[in-house]
């Protein structure tokens, strides 16, 4: 299959989540997730993430789940984000990829990974190289 490109503004609303008692206890934050993907990707997502910030100036690290409602291409359906990231000394490394065989409806099949940009004002971009099967 070919990828496809998918991009465009996204906005997201964090909200602190009270932690577990063993996250309590290991000093791992946790957060909710709300979304709204613009572009060829219209879609809304809700997810949790749960982070680590070292004393380390510029050194953290958070994973995060995602179900992500709406059209892509026309098509509809939903599927899973899986987020892995780290930060060493401000150097960020990411990773998220659609978790397989987590497309419903239209969206059945779908692979693929996404990036994020976030610029100097806060503004969210997203760029996702996808494929899906043919209808």
């Amino acid at each position: 299959m070919n990828l496809e490109v998918a991009s465009g503004p996204f906005d997201v609303k964090l909200s602190q989540e009270p932690p577990s008692a063993a996250a309590e206890v290991a000093g791992i934050g946790r957060m909710s997730l709300d979304k709204h993907f613009h572009g060829a990707l219209d879609a809304t997502s809700r997810g949790e993430m749960i982070a680590f910030r070292s004393t380390t100036p510029g050194s953290a690290g958070y994973v995060a789940m995602e179900t992500v409602r709406g059209q892509l291409a026309g098509r509809e359906g939903s599927f899973v984000l899986q987020h892995s990231a780290t930060m060493t000394r401000g150097e960020p490394a990411l990773s998220i990829t659609v978790v397989p065989d987590s497309g419903t409806g239209a969206l059945q099949g779908l692979t693929g990974h996404m990036t994020i940009e976030i610029a100097a004002d806060g503004a969210h971009r997203y760029r996702f190289e996808y494929a899906l099967p043919p209808r």
